[in-house]
Order: C-alpha cells, then sequence, then structure tokens
C-alpha cells in the first residue's frame, strides 16, 4: 500500500509545477485505517508546505491523530518563509511518517528524519524514491553536484544541422516545435545563449508561460561583441534581468535591468555555472548555438539533451550540432527518456545517469 499512497502525493506534488521557484516540489497524503483523509502539496513558493497545507485539508483535527502521513520529501525542520513542518508533524499527533527521500538541503538534510523518531514517531524512507527525485532533478542537482541542472535544447534536422548558413538564423521546425520551447522555458530559472545566438536571430529569451518567477536572460559574450548596438530584444525588454557574462572592459551604459559579470578565467562555462550556484540559480535552460553546447559537452556539465527533429534536409558544409575544432576523446552516453510528435516534429528528451551523491 505505500507505494499506492506515495505514487498519489508524487501526483500532488506536480500541482506545484511553475509556482514553487527554487522550492522543491513537494506532494503529501494522509491515511488512517487505510483511508485517504486528506491529500496536499506546497503549491507556491512563500506558502505553506505540502506538510502543513495536507493538515489543513482535514475535516477535524481529531481524525489526524495516529495517521500515516505519506510525503514525497523528508519535512523541513528549520525556520525560513515557513516554521519547521516537524513541528506541525508532532503536534497534530501523526504517529508514522513515510518519506520518499531524504532533503539534500543541509538545512535539512536527516534533521527532519532524526526529529521526527526523537518524538517518538516511526519514520520509513525510501518508497518510490526513484519516481520522488524526478520531481525535483535541479533542486536535487544543486545540492548533490553543487550547481545547477544544465539541459541543452536544440532543433535539428535529419543529418544533424541547425542552419544553413554560418551566422544567419534558419527556421529549422514547426510553429508548434517553436511555441512549446517557449513555454518549456519556464520549467527553467536560467536561460543561457552565446553571444551569436543574439546576433543572428535577435530573441527574447521569454517564456510564454504565465509565471511570477520568469527565467533570468543569460549571454556569454567574451569580447563584448553585444555592447556596440543596444537595440537588440534582450536590451528593449526591461521586465526580466539580462546577465552579460564577458571579458571585455570597456562596458557602456547600459539599461538597469542588464548585469555585466566579469569572467576572470578561461574556463568560461565552469566559471558562469559557479556564478549562477552562488547566486542561487538551480536550473540552466542552454538554447545554443552549436559552439555554447559543444564548450559544455566537452566541460561535462550535461544533465539532460532536449532536441527537436525536424523531418527535412540541408547537407553540404551548412551548420552542424555540437560544432567545434576540438579533439573529442570519447562518446557521452545518455539514456532516452521520452519521445513525443509536436506539430510535425519530433520532441527527443535524453538524459545522463549520474550517481546520486546523497547518503
Amino acid at each position: 500500500m505505500h507505494k499506492q499512497y506515495m505514487d498519489l502525493a508524487i501526483q500532488e506534488a506536480k500541482k506545484g509545477t511553475y509556482t514553487t521557484y527554487k522550492n522543491p516540489r513537494v506532494g503529501a497524503v494522509l491515511v488512517k485505517n487505510d483511508k485517504i483523509i486528506a491529500t496536499g502539496a506546497h503549491l507556491a513558493y512563500g506558502q505553506p508546505h505540502a506538510e502543513r497545507h495536507v493538515l489543513t485539508q482535514c475535516e477535524s483535527p481529531e481524525d489526524v491523530h495516529n495517521s500515516t502521513l505519506y510525503v514525497t520529501l523528508e519535512p523541513c525542520h528549520h525556520f525560513g518563509k515557513q516554521p519547521p513542518c516537524t513541528q506541525a508533524v508532532v503536534e497534530s499527533g501523526i504517529t508514522r511518517v513515510v518519506i520518499g527521500q531524504l532533503d539534500p538541503n543541509p538545512l535539512v538534510s536527516g534533521q527532519g528524519k532524526a526529529y521526527l523518531e526523537s518524538c517518538g514517531i516511526e519514520v520509513i524512507v525510501g518508497i518510490q524514491e526513484q519516481e520522488v527525485r524526478a520531481l525535483n532533478r535541479a533542486y536535487l542537482t544543486f545540492y548533490e553536484q553543487n550547481r545547477p541542472y544544465v539541459v541543452l535544447k536544440q532543433a535539428i534536422t535529419l543529418d544533424g544541422k541547425i542552419s544553413i548558413v554560418h551566422n544567419q538564423r534558419t527556421n529549422i521546425t514547426s510553429v508548434d516545435a517553436i511555441a512549446q520551447v517557449r513555454k518549456e522555458r519556464a520549467y527553467y530559472q536560467a536561460i543561457l545563449v552565446g553571444s551569436q545566438t543574439v546576433l543572428a536571430d535577435n530573441p527574447s529569451l521569454l517564456t510564454t508561460e504565465s509565471t511570477k518567477f520568469p527565467p533570468l536572460r543569460i549571454v556569454l559574450d567574451r569580447t563584448g561583441r553585444l555592447f556596440s548596438n543596444l537595440t537588440y530584444a534582450i536590451f528593449q525588454e526591461t521586465n526580466v534581468p539580462v546577465w552579460i557574462f564577458t571579458k571585455y572592459a570597456s562596458i557602456p551604459k547600459l539599461p538597469k535591468h542588464v548585469q555585466v559579470c566579469q569572467l576572470t578565467t578561461d574556463d568560461s562555462i565552469t566559471e558562469v555555472l559557479m556564478y549562477l550556484k552562488r547566486e542561487g540559480v538551480q536550473s540552466v535552460y542552454v538554447e545554443g548555438g552549436a559552439h555554447i553546447h559543444n564548450a559544455f559537452l566537452q566541460a561535462d556539465y550535461v544533465d539532460e539533451v532536449i532536441t527537436y527533429l525536424s523531418p527535412t534536409l540541408i547537407g553540404g558544409n551548412s551548420v552542424s550540432s555540437f560544432f567545434d575544432h576540438t579533439t573529442v576523446p570519447t562518446m557521452k552516453k545518455l539514456s532516452l527518456h521520452h519521445i513525443e510528435l509536436v506539430g510535425e516534429d519530433l520532441k527527443i528528451v535524453a538524459r545522463r545517469d549520474r550517481p546520486c551523491l546523497q547518503a
């Protein structure tokens, strides 16, 4: 029965998609005498956590006594925007807590489990753990790998091309795929491109999904090519911050929403990711182009690749995906996760299998 109730908690957790921001998606289910008495979730950043939310959904406090709480992530045991969930659990009269996985955030990291057990509550950990982990890949990578979760997105032809002519935009995929990408951006806390993508495509890098937490826009521009023309969309659209990483020293006066981050090493990919980690950015959606994607690949910062595959061919000396002149020592294996038809294109999602660092 544990699996059944945890599966329901996982579905509850998904109600927080787009809205929990830097907090993990968490779901909870209360069960008594083999009967579900309430369900709940962390619905939005700053609002009650799943454990407190599920308690408010009960018809009476008496129903909670001697019940079992199923929760996807270990209850917190610290004060933040909300008081400790462990306190609410103990005071409610719950006698058993079944947890999908322990929380790798050092503010929690087993302390919630230990406190509940010290109060005489039975705790079971690891039910549907892999399914639970899939809820919060970015959050877990941030705390377990000490960096943001990196997704590379590409639109390619059947022969692996991304453009007919170098330094010019070619519309590869259908309007349906383009619309889905713009919506998809909302899943991530930052959208990243190289300066060549801005020069060729002039993208706004905005999401069409309604969200209180639109993704930060990041551009890698080592030589400062963008600073000579402030009419690009990223400069004109002022509602969402733009961070430009560069080694260029002569920075002109920029709009207030634009921040310049000076690169100090040749390993710019690592430097950028470590900067984002310090700023609390948990996920990055890298939209290219070919050299930027290859740089992330060679630096071994690839957690997921989303490919929109168009049933078209270009051939010739056109631009290839992940192109660079570097020598490649070996292949990197990913696991196929999902394939779907989007308009007339295929969306293919593959992920890197990395070891769990959680004790």
